[in-house]
C-alpha cells in the first residue's frame, strides 16, 4: 500500500513538529515547508495527497496558497485542511464558512490552533475517507 504523502506547510516549527507526531505512522510520508511560497513550490512538485496549511505565514499568507492551489488545474483537487490560529490571536471568531465566503472556496477541512490531537487526527482521517 502506498503512503500517503502529507504536505505541511507553517512557519512555526513546533506545530510541524507536533502535527507529524500526531499524525505520524508507517503508511505516512510527511513533506514540510516553512513559508507560503515554498509550500506552492514544494505542491506543485510533489503533488502530495493532503495539504495542512497554517494561515498565518511569511511570503504568502495561507489565504493566498490556498486561493492559488484552488485556481492552479494540476493543484486543485488537493484536500487543504486549514490550521490557524487567528482566533485565539485576535479574539475574533473565524470558520471555514468564513474563508469560503472570503475566498470563493471552502477548505476540505479547518482546525483551531491550538490543535486537539483527536481533533486533528479526525479531521485528517474524514478528509482522507471523503477523497477515496
Amino acid at each position: 500500500m502506498a503512503k500517503t504523502r502529507i504536505l505541511l506547510v507553517d512557519d512555526e516549527q513546533d506545530s510541524i513538529d507536533f502535527v507529524t507526531a500526531v499524525l505520524e505512522g508507517e503508511d505516512v510520508e510527511f513533506l514540510t515547508a516553512h513559508d507560503g511560497e515554498a509550500g506552492m513550490k514544494m505542491a506543485r512538485a510533489e503533488k502530495p495527497d493532503l495539504i495542512i496549511l497554517d494561515v498565518q505565514m511569511p511570503k504568502k499568507d495561507g489565504f493566498t496558497v490556498f486561493a492559488e492551489l484552488r485556481h492552479d488545474e494540476d493543484l486543485r483537487n488537493i484536500p487543504v485542511i486549514m490550521l490557524t490560529g487567528i482566533s485565539e490571536k485576535t479574539g475574533v471568531g473565524f470558520s471555514e464558512s468564513i474563508m469560503g465566503d472570503l475566498i470563493g472556496h471552502t477548505p476540505d477541512g479547518y482546525v483551531e490552533k491550538p490543535v486537539e490531537p483527536a481533533v486533528l487526527q479526525a479531521t485528517v482521517n474524514e478528509v482522507l475517507a471523503a477523497r477515496e
